[in-house]
């Protein structure tokens, strides 16, 4: 997604068939997991962008910048629970503060045009002083200040079910937020250690629109209600279907180069089209189809990034995979470099599988905790099945059990990519080889998050995990639910051990005792089959000629004050 921050993001693009064949093929992966075939390039490295960057002095004046996003959208606030939206927040940080913005190599630092700076203060307790930059200001004329935090702190401290909150981690270690010097100075006060701190309040909201639970989950559908960016809203009109954003001329920093901004909703299969005709000036070149048209436009770069970017297939426990034997057999029976070698066959560099949810390969702390559910074992996966109680009703057949017969609904949006198809149609019969019935059911795209992930009404579903340097921003993924809130752990999977190994990894200030706990909890996130991990999905994007500083943003943040068009 065009952004740096988010934590869900469906794959869908558009949707094709894919043959016998190739699925039968596809489930015999080549070993080292690589797509088979001989790549040309190494993937981009950490820290790797490609925005082609320009000092101002070379961008023109004017002009406009159009995106596109993939559905309209109903919730800007992104840290509530139906909020987690790429494109939302994509379009809500150009906006509002990100007070610390990331970057190449995916290390954030404050932005002075928000926080004169921020740092530890005290280590007994843990406090963190923010500075506020005086001449920051709300679109309401208020200043920004330590009420903000105060705010923020308490809608995400878990302590108000009423809040119905994305992500409690970090938040809740929150003692107090205490006024500093004064009001632009905020004291952050923890009872408990927390190492990852730089990643909250990363984009700070206005007290005055969040300080109830009715403002917080109700104040920001379809409206952004207040601003404090170098961008301001223009208009939403959900007739168009366009959200178009203008330089604020109360801003207080450097002035933005363009005129507008706009973001468009078109279903995922139209960008292609979209790009080529000129209606938008970037789209992803990721799938085959797509890249073999953009890289031949004259008028297109093609630029690549190394992202924090992971796809995934989610298991539910609305139905039979309330059984932890169930899950697990799904688990053996998926075979991972098959589905890699469908997606990476015409990739320019070798993608392999994905053996941890909280580190990428190229991340330091990663580790192969798959271990033997990462490995491809029908015969295990039988065995297990057998153990349950589902009865083999031989081949092609499903089993059956008290009369019941195992059948799973595979979720995906109706406008889903080819990978996506390719996927779910390889699961498909992989699982049928041994007795698991499994439909593709294709939703609405607007309803695929809001009326099926979010709601955990799915037995299996996948999408992407975007822009999680930080692994305590994974906590919630995994985190036990509670009778109200389910956090973004959709399928609802989790144990009090998993739960007590991340809450200590986030209060953990060494950073190698603290990766040592996520590998331990990742381990056991393998062996409840919360999830069956896939790839690292490689950054490829195609971008309009001239346009400088914008594109394949890797681990970084974009700045919308330096896009422009080159003179």
């Amino acid at each position: 997604m065009p952004r740096a921050f988010g934590p869900v993001r469906s794959t869908a693009v558009t949707a094709s068939a894919v043959s016998l064949a190739l699925l039968l093929a596809a489930c015999g992966g080549s070993d080292d997991g690589d797509g088979g075939g001989k790549k040309s390039s190494a993937p981009p490295a950490v820290g790797a962008q490609g925005v082609n960057a320009h000092p101002a002095s070379d961008l023109k004046q004017g002009g406009t910048f159009n995106l596109s996003i993939q559905k309209w959208i109903i919730q800007y606030n992104s840290y509530q629970a139906d909020g987690t939206d790429g494109d939302a927040s994509a379009i809500l940080e150009q906006v509002e503060p990100v007070l610390m913005p990331k970057d190449a190599k995916g290390v954030p630092h404050p932005d002075p045009d928000y926080l004169l700076s921020a740092k530890v203060t005290s280590n007994s307790p843990q406090t963190v002083t923010y500075k506020l930059n005086p001449k920051a200001k709300w679109s309401n004329g208020k200043q920004l200040g330590y009420k903000d935090f105060a705010a923020l702190a308490q809608a995400l401290s878990g302590r108000d079910d009423d809040y119905l909150v994305a992500d409690t981690s970090g938040y809740d270690q929150i003692a107090k937020v205490q006024r500093g010097a004064d009001d632009q100075e905020a004291k952050v006060v923890f009872k408990t250690p927390y190492a990852d701190w730089p990643r909250l309040f990363r984009t700070l909201l206005p007290a005055d629109e969040i300080d109830t639970p009715d403002k917080f989950n109700k104040g920001w559908i379809q409206k952004i209600p207040v601003t404090a960016a170098a961008w301001k809203i223009k208009s939403i009109d959900k007739t168009a279907q366009t959200v178009t954003t203008e330089p604020d001329p109360n801003w207080w920093g450097d002035k933005p180069r363009l005129d507008t901004i706009t973001w468009r909703a078109l279903s995922q299969q139209a960008d292609t089209e979209a790009y080529l005709n000129k209606e938008i000036d970037l789209a992803p070149a990721i799938l085959p189809e797509d890249y073999k048209r953009l890289v031949k436009d004259a008028g297109t770069d093609i630029r690549t990034g190394a992202r924090w970017d992971e796809v995934h297939i989610t298991l539910g426990t609305r139905g039979p995979l309330s059984d932890l034997a169930l899950r697990q057999a799904v688990t053996l029976a998926t075979d991972r470099k098959g589905i890699v070698t469908a997606f990476a066959k015409d990739l320019p560099f070798p993608v392999k599988t994905l053996d941890n949810h909280f580190f990428m390969p190229n991340q330091q702390g990663y580790e192969d905790n798959a271990g033997k559910w990462g490995k491809y074992d029908p015969d295990a996966a039988k065995k297990l099945l057998d153990g349950a109680g589902w009865k083999d009703n031989g081949p092609d057949k499903p089993r059956t059990k008290g009369g019941k017969s195992l059948t799973l609904d595979y979720t995906i949006s109706a406008g889903s990519s080819s990978a996506s198809v390719d996927q779910a149609q390889i699961v498909q019969q992989q699982l049928g080889q041994v007795g698991i019935k499994v439909r593709i059911q294709k939703v609405p795209d607007p309803d695929f998050f809001t009326k099926y992930v979010n709601r955990g009404n799915f037995d299996l579903t996948s999408f992407r995990n975007v822009d999680y340097p930080f692994p305590s921003q994974l906590f919630s993924t995994f985190q036990q639910p509670t009778a109200k809130q389910t956090y973004l752990n959709f399928g609802r999977v989790s144990t009090p051990e998993i739960n007590d190994l991340l809450a200590r990894a986030g209060r953990e200030t060494d950073a190698a005792k603290a990766r040592d706990l996520y590998n331990q909890a990742d381990e056991q996130i393998w062996a409840e089959g919360h999830s069956i991990e896939l790839y690292q999905r490689p950054q490829i994007q195609a971008v309009r000629k001239g346009l400088a500083n914008y594109g394949a943003w890797g681990l970084g943040d974009p700045d919308y004050t330096t896009v422009g068009w080159v003179k």
